[in-house]
C-alpha cells in the first residue's frame, strides 16, 4: 500500500514539474507588452541561439513567412479564425501582416480594440511569438477607426519640415504598439520623379532625393522613439515607373549613374539612420540586372550584391507582397518557386505568398535537397528571432486592450495631425477673385430639431469628384463647407454618374457666384481599368516592349480623372474658370490636364485632416504656406507656392491682376 502511495506521489510530483515547465514555456504569452527601446541584449541573443538550436527544419522555414490577417471581429468558431490559427500552427508562421477587408474601393475598418483582441488570440495560438507588421503609411487610422489621422507623405514634403515626419513616426509607433503591431512598412524612400506614376505619387515625400532622404531619416528617428520597427521601401526605387506592380511588370529604366543620383540616396540615408528593414520591389532594373523579366525581388545582384554588399545593409530584407501580379505573372506555372527564388536572392522575410502551401513546400524542398544551404536558412531565421528578442517578445507578446483609451488618438496627437495638414496646403494658382471665400454662418435661420434642413442655393456650388461614391472621401469636406455656408449646394460625381449629371451640374455652375471643384485622385494599389482598344502611348512611355500586352487592352492603373469626369470638369472651367477654385485632394499633377484652371490649391491627400485644412485655407482661416515638393511641368517648379496670410474675417483680397505661379 505504501509503495502504491509512493508511486502516486512521484507521479504527482512529475506532473507538477511538467506543469511548471509548461508555465515557463508559455509565460511570455501571459505577460503584457511594455514597449521599451528596441535593443538586443545578452539575454535576448541567448534566447535566439537556444531557440534556433531546438527548431526543426520545418519550423525554421515557417519563420520566413508573413501571412495576411484582416482586422475584424472573429468568433473562436469562425471558419476564418480557425483557418488563420491552423495556418499559424501548421506552417510555423513567423510574422503576420495586418490589414483590413475590402469591398471594392471601400475599406471596412474595425476599431483598435477589435484588432488588439484578434492579434492577442493569434499570439496565444503560436508556439513562438509573432512579429506583427502593418502598412501604416498614414498612421494607424489608415487601417483602423478612431486613431490619429495624418495626410499622405507628400503633404509632409510640402511643409518643408522634417520634424513633422519625426512626430508622425513617434505618434504612429505609440498607437501601433498599443494594438500589438511592432513593424511598420514605412517610410517610403521612393523619389517620385515620374508624374505618370500610378502607385507612388503622393505616397512619396517628393521628387528631390535629398529632401526625401531627410524626411525618411526623420521618420525613422521618431518611430524608434516609440519602439516601432521601420521599413524603407520600395528598393531599389519605384518612383520612376508608370506601371503599378500590383497589376503588371514595372521597369526602372535609368542607368547606374541615374540610380546613384536619384533612386538610391534616400535608401542610403535610411540605412545610416538605422532603418530596421528594407522592402524590395517587384520591378525590373536592367542597369542592375540585365536578365529579361528578372525583378529586383528575385535578383541576387540587386538584393545580395547592391543592398547587402555595396550599401552594407545588415538588417531584415523583406519582399513586397508575393501575391502581386508583377511577380505572379512570372511564376504562373510554378507559384511556389517565387518564394524560393526570392529567398535565394537574399530576402529574409517573404510576405503574403499567393499560395502559402505551395510556397512553404517549395522552400522546404529546396532546403532538404541542398539547393538552399542550412547555413543560409539559419542565417535568416537567426535574424528574425533576434528581431523578436529586440522587441522583448521573448518576454511578453500580448497587449493590454485596457490601455487603448489612453494611448490612441490623444488630443495633443490629433492636433499634430491637423497642424501638419494645415501647413501642407499649397496655393499654386490664384487669380485674386475667389480666395478667400466668405462664410455666411449667422445670416440664415438655423433649422429647428426634426424640421427640414436649410434649403440649398447655387450661391456656392461644391463639386466633389471621386472614383467611387461609396468611399468616405468628400464627407468631411462637405461637412466643413456646410458649416461655413449652410445653403451651399454640394454635388458628388463619380465615373458612373458624371456623363448623366453633366447638364444639371453645368446649369448649377452657371448660376453660382463661386464654385469649388474638389478632385480626389489618389494612388490606389491594384486599381484596374481597361482602356478600350488599348492604352495611349503616353501611358506607356519609359515602359518598353514588356508592356506590349498592355497596348492591346490589358489592365492598368492611373492617377488621372476618368474621361467622363474630365469632360465635366473641363465644361465647368469653360463656363466659370474665374469663379472656380480647384482643390487637388491627392495627385498634384491634375492641373496639367486643365490649363484653364485659374485658382489651384494642393492638399496632397484625401485624409479628413486634409479636407478640413483645404476648407479652412480657402476661407482664409489659416495662413497658406506650403511649397510644392514636386515639379508640375509647365505650371510650377518644386519649391514654389503662393503664400497668403490668414484672413479670419474673410475679407476679400484685391481682385486686381493675377498671381499665377510659373516655372
Amino acid at each position: 500500500m505504501s509503495r502504491r502511495l509512493l508511486l502516486i506521489a512521484l507521479l504527482l510530483t512529475s506532473l507538477g514539474f511538467a506543469r511548471d515547465k509548461d508555465k515557463d514555456k508559455d509565460k511570455s504569452k501571459d505577460r503584457r507588452q511594455q514597449p521599451v527601446p528596441i535593443h538586443l541584449d545578452k539575454a535576448g541573443r541567448k534566447w535566439a541561439d537556444k531557440t534556433l538550436r531546438k527548431m526543426s527544419t520545418e519550423e525554421k522555414v515557417g519563420q520566413l513567412f508573413g501571412i495576411k490577417v484582416l482586422a475584424q471581429f472573429l468568433n473562436d468558431a469562425d471558419p476564418i479564425f480557425i483557418q488563420l490559427r491552423n495556418n499559424v500552427r501548421k506552417y510555423h508562421i513567423g510574422s503576420l501582416v495586418m490589414t483590413v477587408p475590402l469591398d471594392g474601393a471601400v475599406l471596412l475598418k474595425s476599431d483598435p480594440d477589435v484588432a488588439a483582441e484578434l492579434l492577442n488570440r493569434l499570439q496565444e495560438s503560436s508556439d513562438l511569438p509573432l512579429i506583427v507588421a502593418a502598412d501604416f503609411e498614414r498612421g494607424v487610422s489608415m487601417r483602423l477607426n478612431g486613431a490619429t489621422v495624418f495626410p499622405h507623405a507628400m503633404a509632409f514634403g510640402a511643409t518643408g519640415k522634417p520634424e513633422n515626419a519625426e512626430a508622425f513616426g513617434r505618434i504612429t509607433a505609440l498607437e501601433a504598439r498599443a494594438i500589438g503591431v511592432h513593424w511598420n512598412f514605412f517610410p517610403d524612400a521612393d523619389v517620385n520623379s515620374n508624374p505618370a506614376n500610378p502607385i507612388i505619387n503622393t505616397r512619396s515625400f517628393g521628387e528631390d532625393p535629398k529632401q526625401v532622404g531627410d524626411f525618411v531619416a526623420a521618420y525613422i528617428r521618431g518611430a524608434h522613439q516609440g519602439s516601432m520597427l521601420t521599413t524603407a521601401k520600395h528598393f531599389p526605387g519605384h518612383g520612376d515607373t508608370a506601371t503599378d506592380s500590383h497589376l503588371g511588370l514595372a521597369q526602372v529604366t535609368g542607368d547606374r549613374a541615374r540610380l546613384d543620383a536619384v533612386e538610391l540616396p534616400p535608401f542610403q540615408r535610411a540605412i545610416e539612420a538605422g532603418v530596421d528593414a528594407v522592402m524590395v520591389a517587384h520591378v525590373t532594373v536592367p542597369a542592375l540586372d540585365s536578365e529579361p523579366n528578372r525583378v529586383a525581388t528575385t535578383s541576387r545582384a540587386i538584393v545580395d550584391g547592391l543592398l547587402k554588399e555595396e550599401l552594407r545593409f545588415k538588417g531584415i530584407v523583406v519582399t513586397d507582397a508575393l501575391d502581386m501580379a508583377g511577380l505572379t505573372r512570372l511564376y504562373a506555372q510554378n507559384i511556389g518557386r517565387a518564394a524560393v527564388d526570392s529567398f535565394k536572392a537574399g530576402n529574409d522575410v517573404l510576405i503574403i505568398p499567393a499560395d502559402l502551401d505551395a510556397s512553404y513546400r517549395s522552400l522546404l524542398e529546396a532546403v532538404q535537397s541542398g539547393e538552399i544551404s542550412r547555413q543560409r536558412l539559419d542565417q535568416s531565421v537567426r535574424k528574425i528571432l533576434e528581431l523578436k528578442a529586440s522587441l522583448g517578445l521573448n518576454k511578453a507578446r500580448l497587449v493590454d486592450p485596457g490601455q487603448l483609451s489612453i494611448k490612441i488618438a490623444k488630443p495633443e496627437n490629433v492636433a499634430v495631425g491637423q497642424r501638419i495638414a494645415d501647413e501642407a496646403i499649397t496655393l499654386v494658382r490664384d487669380n485674386g477673385k475667389v480666395i478667400p471665400l466668405h462664410s455666411s454662418v449667422g445670416t440664415l435661420k438655423p433649422a429647428l430639431p426634426y424640421q427640414s434642413v436649410t434649403e440649398v442655393s447655387n450661391r456656392l456650388v461644391a463639386l466633389i469628384f471621386l472614383d467611387d461614391l461609396r468611399t468616405d472621401s468628400g464627407r468631411m469636406l462637405e461637412h466643413q463647407i456646410l458649416a461655413r455656408v449652410p445653403d451651399a449646394r454640394v454635388i458628388y460625381v463619380d465615373a458612373r454618374s458624371a456623363a448623366g449629371m453633366k447638364p444639371s451640374v453645368v446649369e448649377a455652375v452657371e448660376a453660382a457666384e463661386h464654385v469649388i471643384a474638389a478632385v480626389y485622385v489618389v494612388p490606389t494599389a491594384g486599381k484596374a481599368i481597361r482602356a478600350a482598344g488599348g492604352l495611349k502611348n503616353e501611358d506607356l512611355k519609359n515602359e518598353g516592349s514588356k508592356n506590349e500586352e498592355l497596348k492591346n487592352g490589358e489592365l492598368k492603373n492611373t492617377v488621372a480623372l476618368d474621361d467622363a469626369m474630365e469632360s465635366l470638369l473641363a465644361a465647368i472651367l469653360d463656363r466659370a474658370a474665374q469663379r472656380t477654385v480647384v482643390l487637388a485632394m491627392g495627385n498634384p499633377y491634375v492641373v496639367q490636364d486643365f490649363p484653364a484652371i485659374e485658382n489651384y490649391v494642393c492638399a496632397f491627400s484625401n485624409a479628413t485632416v486634409s479636407e478640413t485644412a483645404a476648407v479652412k485655407a480657402i476661407f482664409g482661416e489659416i495662413p497658406i504656406g506650403g511649397h510644392l515638393p514636386v515639379t508640375i511641368q509647365g505650371i510650377a517648379s518644386r519649391g514654389e507656392g503662393i503664400e497668403r496670410p490668414a484672413h479670419p474675417s474673410s475679407v476679400r483680397l484685391s481682385s486686381g491682376g493675377s498671381s499665377h505661379v510659373q516655372p
